[in-house]
């Protein structure tokens, strides 16, 4: 399954999200695959697609970061949806 997760960071955190990028990278657990990601010019929201079979999987992926951003996890079932689900949120 395709999922996008909508991450809103919160405010003063995109200094210690590239940090942990840079050093850490996403960690991504087994069952769990990184396809496509984009960050709006003032770094506030990213737009991740993930594909899993089990959404729990994902559900914990976004738990480790919960200090630096808000989540929001939406099913889409092609890139056309998920730029629609982009558009919607991008406030």
């Amino acid at each position: 399954m395709l999922y996008m997760v909508i991450e809103r960071f919160k405010p003063g955190a995109a200094a210690e999200i590239c940090r942990r990028l840079r050093k850490e990278g996403r960690h991504l657990v087994g069952g769990l695959e990184y396809v496509a990601s984009w960050v709006d010019l003032d770094f506030a929201t990213c737009w991740q697609l993930m594909e899993t079979d089990d959404r729990a999987l994902l559900e914990g992926w976004c738990a480790a970061g919960r200090e630096l951003a808000d989540f929001e996890i939406v099913a889409v079932r092609t890139s056309v949806e998920a730029a629609a689900v982009m558009a919607a949120r991008d406030t």
